[in-house]
């Protein structure tokens, strides 16, 4: 997959990973990625999803602090959640919303399907065991859109390592970026 780094994500990973601090950014970070994929879907689908997508990104957050914890560099663990939001996506019929193509979902959840598979993810349930106990809001699935797919959103051809834009528009292949050694949280989104 091909994502952007910049201090703002360097930022994002400190305030969430800082107590007290992590409580706060992740609502912000929860808002500003429902608000980002909102945008990507069709205006008379906004409001109905709003609520899963809420509840889905919050616990993406805790998956993303747990491939730190798990020794996956920044990069790396926030392609994890996008990748786990493309498969929902995917599973509901949210083509419009996709950052990679159907056909490279296996190769995504290859690449990362140790990490998957030590928290029950799936293609088919995303969060694994990080599933809230209360569960997920439901929404209206568009299973008609698979048969039709154009991907509009989606970059096709990344799949088989992470590619890192940087704010000087280099593309690094790998997610092993260096994190800049005076990162303040307060640049993270909220």
């Amino acid at each position: 997959m091909k994502i952007r780094q910049n201090i703002r994500h360097w930022a994002a990973k400190k305030a969430l990973t800082t107590p007290v601090v992590g409580d706060v950014a992740n609502d912000k970070l929860v808002d500003l990625h429902t608000s980002i994929f909102l945008n990507k879907a069709d205006e008379e689908r906004r409001e109905e999803r709003r609520d899963h997508l809420d509840d889905f990104f919050d616990a993406t957050m805790d998956a993303y602090v747990a491939a730190l914890e798990a020794g996956f560099p920044e990069a790396e663990a926030r392609e994890i959640t996008h990748v786990q939001a493309n498969f929902d996506f995917f599973n509901h019929g949210w083509t419009e919303m996709m950052e990679i193509p159907g056909d490279e979902l296996e190769e995504h959840y290859r690449r990362y399907e140790t990490f998957f598979s030590d928290h029950g993810i799936t293609i088919d349930d995303p969060l694994g065991g990080f599933r809230p106990a209360a569960g997920i809001a439901d929404a209206p699935e568009t299973p008609e859109r698979l048969e039709t797919a154009e991907y509009e959103n989606a970059l096709a051809g990344f799949a088989d390592d992470v590619y890192v834009e940087t704010d000087d528009g280099e593309t690094v292949v790998g997610g092993d970026t260096d994190e800049p050694e005076e990162v303040d949280p307060a640049v993270a989104p909220g």
